[in-house]
């Protein structure tokens, strides 16, 4: 039986740079869900890095990357 995926990314297009940066939050954590399916690992793994200031800064860099990303789609919102 073929697994039915849920679609969140429908386009790139965003009518604000808000509504792009929370867009690049969610692109992250659907990333980092599909890299670890598990839910419970992965919230068992949130008190490691919610304390380790470099997979914190990791984490941000990610975001930062997908918004680049978005923004270059939107023209950087012009």
């Amino acid at each position: 039986m073929m697994e039915t995926k849920e679609i969140y990314l429908e386009s790139l297009i965003t009518a604000t740079p808000q509504e792009g940066r929370d867009l690049a939050i969610k692109l992250a954590r659907k990333s980092i869900a599909a890299i670890q399916p598990n839910s419970d690992i992965r919230k068992n793994l949130r008190s490691d890095y919610a304390q380790d200031t470099a997979q914190l800064i990791a984490s941000s860099q990610v975001i930062a990357t997908e918004f680049q990303t978005i923004a270059m789609a939107n023209n950087y919102w012009k």
